[in-house]
C-alpha cells in the first residue's frame, strides 16, 4: 500500500465517522458508538494481506475463483483474528449478514455450534466467520460432513485457527473447486513497514524493529507501542529491559500477588502447566493459582495443561531472566527434578508425554529449537508395531534407505517386533513413519546388519558390557517425506530415545544411527554423542553412528550439563570445566574387576594414598556420591545391620579393616568367635558389601531396599 493510498484511505474513514455523527444513523439515533469508531481505526491501522483480501472479494462477488469456504491457520500472534475483522468489515460494507462465532466461548459440539451459527444456515448469502477453531477441532469432520454441505448456496464462510485442515478437506473432488487453504506468514518487509508507519513509528526504527520482532503481527503492534514512547527511537533502536517492563503489563496486566507472578513464571517456562506440576513448585496454592491461571485472556489451554501466548511466554522469561539469574535458575533446577522424577517414574503410555515436557525446557537452546518441533508434534502419535503392519513398515524402510536396509528390518522384526513403533498421522489414521530401539545383550545380528555390527565393535574396544547391561542403537528413524530431518515423528523419535536413556539404568551404550551427511553432527555433540568415526554403508548409503556410555555419564549428570550450558552460555554439554570431573576418565569395570577392587580397597581402606589409586575411586559409585572412596566402604559396612544377620557381618567387617587389628587371628580373637565362625561372617559380609556397592554403581541405587552409603 503506498502511503498516498493510506491517507486516502485514511481520509475516507474519517469521512465515515462525520457522516455517521451528522446523521446520528449509529446507535439508534445516538450518533456513532465507541466499538464502530474502534473499528474504523482498526481499519485505517490494518496493512498487507492482500491476496487473501482478493480471494475474499472475490468470493463476495461470488466469482468461482473465490471459493465457498476459506481456511486460513497460523500460529497465535499472526494475526488471523484481525483478517477475520477485516472481513466483516468487507462483508458489511457489500450489504452482507455476517455471523461471527468464537471457538473459544462456545462449547465445542455439534448442536452449541449450530446454535452459534444459526443465522447462517437460515440466511441465503450470509458470511460465517468463525475464529479460533482450534479450540473446537473436534468438530471438523462433522462439520465437513454435515453442517457446511447443509448451508444455503451463495454464503461464504471463513474458518481461522492454528491447525491446518485435514487432508481429506482437498482430498474430496467435491470439495476441490469450493476450499481455500491460506497459511498465514509473518508480514513481509513491505507491508511490515507500512504496519509500523500506520501507527506512527519514526522511520529512523523501522529497521531495528522489524529486526526484533521479524514481522509478526502481534510482536510489531507491542514493540511499535513501545518505539512511539521511546526517545532512543533511532537506528540503533533495541528492546532493552526497559521495553520488556513497559510490554508485559500490556501482555499480563498486574498480578494479584507475587505467588501468581511466580505461577506466572512457572507457566512461561514450562511447555505446560499442570495443577500437578503448579502443586509441586508451590504447594498448597497450587489449585487457587491453576484457577487463576486459566481464566487469564492469554492462557490458552489443552488436554495436558495451560500455556501461555508466545509473546507472554518470552517477554516473562527475558524479564525473569534480567531481573533475578539466581532465582531464573533454581526455578529451572527445581522443574527440571520434577519432570526428571515424571519421566523416570511414569508408565509406559505417558513415558513421551512427560519426555517432551522435560525436553522444552531447553527449547531456548538454539540448537534444540532447530532440530525439535514442539508445535507439529502432534501431527503424528506413536503406537507399538503391530504385524499387520509389517508391509507398510518395510514399505517405508525401503522408500528411504533401499532394499538392504528393508532386509536388515525384516531380520530385526522377526526377533524383536517390541522393538519397532509405529507414528501415525492424527489427521489420516496412515502410518506415515517408523523407528526401531534394538535391546541387544549378545552380538546377535552383526553377521546381517553392519550397523548393529560397528556398534558392538565400539563398545567392545571402548567399554565392554557387563552382566545385566544392554546395548540400545536406536535403529531405522525412517519418515521418507522428510527424511531425517527436523520434522513431527522426528521429533518423538528423539523424545523416545531420551526417554530410554533416562529410564533404564541398565542401558550402557545408546547409538543414535543417522545417515552420514553432516547435519546431526554438531546437534548430537553438543548433546554429548559426538560420532563414534568411520560409520558402516547399508546398500548405497553410509551412515553414522553417536554414541554415549551413560555408565560414565548418567542421564541426571547429563541433563545439568545441558541447564549449566543453558544458564550460563558458558559452554557445550560435558565439556569440563574447572572443579567439574571429566566423565571421560570414569572407569568402568566388568563384576569381577568390581569385587576384585572393593577387597583392595577394603585392605587399604586405611592407607589414603593407594586408596586414590584404586579404581573405585573414577567409578561412578563413588563421583555421584560425593565422598571419598573410604567413606562410602563405611557406609556400605553400615548398610549391613539393616539385614537379617548383619550384624555379626558387620562386625566382622570393620574390625577387621576399620579398626586395623594385626591379624585375623587376632581379629577372630577380639571378637570371641572360633576362626571358622569368624572366616564365614567376614567372606559374607565381604559378598554383601560388593552387591550392595554393585547395584549403586549399575543403578543408582543399593540393593535390599538399603539407603545408598553415606
Amino acid at each position: 500500500m503506498s502511503v498516498r493510498s493510506e491517507r486516502r484511505e485514511r481520509h475516507e474513514r474519517r469521512e465515515v465517522i462525520e457522516d455517521g455523527q451528522r446523521e446520528g444513523g449509529w446507535g439508534g439515533g445516538r450518533g456513532p458508538v465507541i466499538g464502530q469508531v474502534l473499528a474504523v481505526g482498526r481499519d485505517q491501522a490494518f496493512v498487507g494481506r492482500q491476496e487473501e483480501l482478493a480471494l475474499f472479494r472475490a468470493a463476495l462477488a461470488r466469482d468461482p475463483v473465490g471459493g465457498v469456504v476459506h481456511c486460513l491457520h497460523g500460529p497465535g500472534g499472526i494475526g488471523k483474528s484481525m483478517l477475520l475483522r477485516r472481513f466483516a468489515h468487507e462483508a458489511r460494507t457489500g450489504g452482507r449478514t455476517v455471523v461471527e462465532v468464537d471457538g473459544r466461548t462456545i462449547t465445542p459440539t455439534p448442536e452449541e455450534f449450530a446454535r452459534s451459527a444459526g443465522r447462517a444456515a437460515d440466511e441465503p448469502g450470509t458470511v460465517l466467520l468463525v475464529d479460533t477453531f482450534e479450540h473446537c477441532q473436534g468438530l471438523e469432520g462433522w462439520l465437513r460432513e454435515r453442517f457446511l454441505p447443509a448451508l444455503p448456496v451463495g454464503g461464504i464462510v471463513v474458518i481461522a485457527g492454528r491447525t491446518a485442515p485435514d487432508p481429506l478437506w482437498p482430498a474430496d473432488p467435491g470439495w476441490a473447486d469450493l476450499l481455500r487453504v491460506t497459511a498465514l506468514r509473518n508480514l513481509d518487509p513491505h507491508d511490515a513497514a507500512a504496519f509500523l508507519r500506520a501507527r506512527s513509528v519514526p522511520g529512523s526504527a523501522h529497521k531495528a524493529l522489524l529486526s526484533f520482532t521479524g514481522g509478526n503481527p502481534l510482536a510489531l503492534a507491542l514493540a511499535a507501542a513501545v518505539a512511539v514512547r521511546d526517545e532512543a527511537a533511532a537506528p540503533g533502536w533495541k528492546p532493552s529491559q526497559d521495553v520488556i517492563a513497559t510490554l508485559l503489563p500490556q501482555l499480563v496486566g498486574d498480578t494479584p500477588s507475587p505467588l501468581h507472578r511466580r505461577a506466572l513464571e512457572i507457566c512461561a517456562h514450562a511447555n505446560v502447566t499442570s495443577e500437578s506440576l503448579l502443586r509441586a513448585m508451590q504447594g498448597d496454592d497450587a489449585p487457587e493459582l491453576f484457577s487463576w491461571l486459566r481464566r487469564q485472556p492469554f492462557i490458552e489451554s489443552t488436554a495436558a495443561g495451560l500455556f501461555p501466548h508466545d509473546a507472554v511466554r518470552a517477554a516473562l522469561e527475558a524479564d525473569l531472566r534480567w531481573r533475578d539469574p539466581e532465582g531464573f535458575a533454581a526455578m529451572h533446577q527445581e522443574m527440571r527434578d520434577h519432570l526428571l522424577e515424571r519421566v523416570s517414574s511414569a508408565p509406559e503410555q505417558a513415558m513421551l508425554q512427560a519426555t517432551a515436557e522435560l525436553t522444552s525446557l531447553y527449547r531456548t537452546d538454539g540448537r534444540m529449537a532447530h532440530f525439535f518441533d514442539w508445535r507439529e508434534a502432534g501431527l503424528v502419535r506413536e503406537q507399538p508395531y503391530v504385524t499387520a503392519e509389517r508391509e507398510r513398515v518395510l514399505e517405508l524402510i525401503r522408500e528411504a534407505e533401499g532394499d538392504r536396509s528393508a532386509e536388515i528390518a525384516a531380520f530385526w522384526l522377526d526377533r524383536q517386533p517390541e522393538a519397532f513403533s509405529l507414528h501415525r498421522s492424527t489427521r489420516t489414521g496412515e502410518v506415515v513413519a517408523c523407528a526401531a530401539w534394538l535391546r541387544l545383550t549378545g552380538p546377535e545380528g552383526t553377521d546381517v546388519d553392519p550397523v548393529v555390527a560397528t556398534a558392538w565393535e565400539h563398545a567392545r574396544s571402548h567399554g565392554p558390557l557387563r552382566r545385566e547391561e544392554y546395548l540400545g542403537p536406536a535403529r531405522f528413524a525412517v519418515h521418507p517425506e522428510a527424511y531425517q530431518r527436523p520434522s513431527a515423528p522426528m521429533t518423538i523419535m528423539q523424545w523416545r530415545a531420551v526417554g530410554e536413556w533416562i529410564r533404564d539404568p541398565l542401558l550402557a551404550w545408546s547409538y543414535l544411527v543417522m545417515r552420514d551427511d553432516g547435519f546431526w553432527d554438531d546437534h548430537l555433540r553438543h548433546n554429548g554423542m559426538p560420532a563414534i568415526g568411520a560409520g558402516p554403508r547399508v546398500g548405497d548409503h553410509a551412515y553414522a553412528l553417536f554414541g554415549r556410555d551413560w555408565r560414565v555419564g548418567p542421564a541426571d549428570q547429563w541433563l545439568q550439563a545441558k541447564s549449566t550450558a543453558l544458564l550460563t552460555g558458558a559452554c557445550d554439554p560435558d565439556t569440563p570445566r574447572p572443579g567439574r570431573t571429566d566423565l571421560s576418565t570414569l572407569a568402568v569395570l566388568s563384576r569381577p574387576e568390581f569385587d576384585t577392587a572393593v577387597r583392595e580397597a577394603l585392605r587399604a581402606v586405611r592407607r589414603p594414598d593407594r586408596l586414590a589409586r584404586n579404581p573405585l575411586s573414577r567409578s561412578r559409585l563413588v563421583v555421584e556420591s560425593g565422598q571419598g572412596l573410604a567413606d562410602v566402604l563405611e557406609g556400605a559396612a553400615r548398610a549391613l545391620l539393616d539385614e537379617r544377620g548383619g550384624d555379626k557381618r558387620h562386625r566382622a567387617v570393620v574390625v577387621s579393616y576399620f579398626k586395623g587389628a594385626p591379624t585375623q587371628e587376632a581379629t577372630a580373637q577380639r571378637l570371641g568367635l572360633p576362626f571358622s565362625t569368624y572366616r564365614r561372617h567376614l567372606t559374607t559380609g565381604i559378598e554383601r558389601m560388593c552387591e550392595l556397592l554393585w547395584q549403586r554403581e549399575l543403578k543408582g541405587t543399593v540393593a535390599g531396599g538399603a539407603e545408598p552409603p553415606g
